[in-house]
């Protein structure tokens, strides 16, 4: 997606809410739950991914940005000994999605690995009140005229539509709610890897897509206003630079641009520490910068707990 959100936002007809929204902000504030007190674990979770865990000089990007992102789920789950309902959660890798849908008059379809999904038991609650999703039908999406919203997409001939939420949520399978989704990009080359907007654009499709074949699958595929919204969340990091988004589908009538529209909040570009010195700095044999970590961003790190909190506290 070359717009990146802009285009995202048309395709899934969602209005964009800058920031967390309060229920995630809401825990992240609220001293009780002691995220503080998780602050040197996190410190100690980035010093190993890039100064420890390698016989390296230094550890290349696909090394340390995945194993950042255990030490941090690792970290997270040490909260189930104060919210053991914590433990009604399982991580799944390489799920595929497949969700379909048509927006003025074009067929649309998002499909493909879905990155690292965190399902639950319980869906998380919806987090915008009815009076908030009633208002979104006053927002006017963005348009690109003359240029097509579709421009860039790949297209294919489509023999089969079909919504799937994949094999993770097979019948009878006890974790059968999408909670977060989470990518990593992991290239070392940075070429190789997507840019911060295209990274939130591809979170948004793919949060959307969990989200759309999740109440197709609960509500069937007429195109309605839903009951009870899906919140799907999303995190993206390069290892160093965070990601974090909360999407709410609050209707599956995607044709038009009027009526009610989809929800999302977006917190940009978050670093969760500035530097990593894998090798001290010598000038006349004297130790001008020592080897660590500096600029450790302790609100990053809660904001990633805070959503992984989120739907239990």
């Amino acid at each position: 997606l070359f717009p990146g959100v802009r285009q995202a936002q048309w395709l899934t007809k969602t209005k964009l809410v800058e920031g967390l929204p309060p229920a995630v902000q809401g825990i992240m504030d609220n001293p009780a739950h002691g995220l503080q007190e998780l602050e040197e674990r996190a410190k100690h979770a980035v010093s190993h991914a890039r100064l420890w865990d390698t016989a390296e000089v230094a550890p290349r990007r696909e090394k340390y940005c995945p194993v950042l992102f255990e030490n941090l789920i690792h970290i997270c789950r040490l909260m189930s000994g104060k919210y053991p309902s914590l433990t009604k959660r399982m991580l799944a890798r390489n799920c595929r999605i497949a969700a379909t849908w048509e927006r003025e008059s074009i067929l649309l379809q998002v499909r493909g690995l879905s990155g690292i999904l965190m399902n639950s038991m319980t869906p998380i609650p919806p987090v915008a009140s009815k009076e908030e999703i009633l208002a979104t039908k006053e927002h006017v999406l963005e348009t690109f005229y003359p240029i097509a919203p579709t421009i860039d997409l790949q297209e294919v001939n489509v023999y089969k539509e079909f919504n799937d939420t994949g094999q993770c949520f097979a019948d009878g399978y006890p974790y059968s709610h999408p909670h977060t989704l989470f990518f990593l990009e992991s290239a070392n080359v940075r070429t190789d890897r997507f840019r911060p907007e295209q990274l939130r654009a591809k979170m948004l499709m793919f949060a959307f897509g969990n989200a759309l074949a999740k109440a197709k699958a609960l509500h069937g595929n007429d195109p309605k206003v839903l009951e009870q919204p899906v919140v799907v969340q999303s995190v993206g990091t390069d290892g160093q630079l965070f990601q974090f988004m909360v999407f709410q589908l609050n209707t599956t009538d995607l044709v038009s641009n009027d009526g009610v529209k989809n929800l999302v909040w977006i917190d940009s570009d978050q670093n969760l520490y500035e530097k990593a010195q894998c090798v001290p700095e010598i000038k006349k044999k004297v130790v001008t910068k020592p080897a660590g970590i500096s600029g450790f961003q302790p609100d990053t790190f809660k904001k990633f707990l805070a959503l992984y909190l989120h739907g239990t506290v």
